[in-house]
């Protein structure tokens, strides 16, 4: 950057000094604006934002340090300069913990010293200040590139609930009202924002598996037969199989996997026990099976949320996660969600 491109504010309450610094300056190509005290130098700063500040330390109405304190805090990427004929090393001390960036001792005898002094400090702050430019570009291309990902990532998943839908028509919705469900039901046990952001995509994939199964089985008006229910549960490994190879940032698979494991043991398709199934499915398996009970089925219709969350409430620590389960039925309590709005 040419010097002409570049500003420089010195104050001092000596005028004598101040036009000397100045002209020499200006002679260097910068532009300079001058101030007599700290409080005058403090609205240069705000009205005309220089590259770099030369202040004197003993000024009237407001000195060196009492500007140092209070340009850091204004415009802390400002390089600034104390210029003092003190002489005392508490005052150098003192400057520099306040935020200034070098120190020269009156009287300045050299002015190609400062000059130096100038060009090495300007130096810096704009090799700061590119890089800082340079850091915000590239946190702004992450954050873009993080936003499209996570709309693809959406899409995906959107794409995939819809075709589980128009293949269970009698079902659209349930993975939807699942996913609401268990995203609420995570916030409700206090996980953390990323692991329910996980819960609320394995809630609307978990029936992903039933695209396989077939079309007569899903809509037949009565309970399934044995061989029909065998294949019927089918659904949980092929789901698994379908999203195995999605790169999620969160285990989507295996939570479809298991949401229909039992902690006694006694789910499908593994048998898994209480201690071997994620957490992220315990509570798909609670909000799956409420919200299949309190909605039409092809076999039967809906049954009231009352007499699901029942089940709930008599297999806890058997069937159901004990700790999921109790935090299920105190938002169910709360009324935290409007059943009868929920379940059109």
């Amino acid at each position: 950057m040419k010097n002409n491109e570049l500003s420089i504010l010195c104050i001092d309450d000596e005028e004598m000094i101040r036009m000397m610094i100045s002209d020499f300056l200006e002679d260097s190509g910068y532009t300079v604006f001058t101030a007599e005290n700290g409080l005058s130098g403090l609205e240069l700063l705000r009205e005309n934002h220089p590259d770099l500040i030369l202040v004197d330390l003993m000024m009237p109405e407001m000195d060196g340090l009492e500007f140092l304190s209070r340009a850091v805090k204004e415009s802390p990427d400002t390089p600034i300069i104390v210029i003092s004929g003190t002489g005392a090393i508490q005052d150098v001390v003192e400057a520099v913990r306040r935020g200034a960036w070098d120190y020269l001792s009156k009287p300045i005898q050299d002015l190609v010293v400062l000059e130096h002094v100038v060009n090495k400090a300007l130096e810096k702050a704009l090799l700061t200040r590119e890089n800082e430019a340079y850091r915000k570009d590239l946190e702004e291309k992450v954050r873009e590139r993080t936003l499209a990902l996570e709309k693809t990532l959406w899409d995906t998943v959107s794409a995939l609930s819809s075709m589980t839908d128009k293949r269970d028509p009698y079902t659209s919705g349930h993975q939807k009202r699942v996913s609401i469900l268990a995203k609420a039901l995570g916030e409700k046990m206090g996980l953390s924002g990323d692991t329910v952001e996980g819960i609320r995509i394995a809630g609307l994939l978990h029936d992903i598996g039933k695209i396989y199964v077939p079309a007569e089985f899903l809509a037949k008006p009565a309970r399934l037969e044995y061989e029909e229910m065998e294949i019927m549960k089918k659904h949980a490994f092929m789901g698994y199989d379908i999203l195995i190879n999605i790169d999620f940032p969160w285990p989507v698979a295996e939570i479809v996997y298991q949401h229909h494991e039992r902690i006694d043991g006694s789910g499908y398709p593994r048998n898994l026990e209480d201690s071997d199934i994620l957490p992220e499915a315990k509570i798909i398996a609670i909000v799956d099976v409420f919200e299949a009970m309190s909605s039409h089925r092809p076999y039967r219709p809906s049954l009231n949320p009352e007499i699901a969350l029942r089940e709930i409430v008599e297999n806890r620590g058997k069937f159901y996660s004990q700790n999921c389960a109790d935090a299920f039925i105190e938002l169910f309590q709360e009324n935290s969600f409007d059943t009868d709005e929920f379940f059109k």
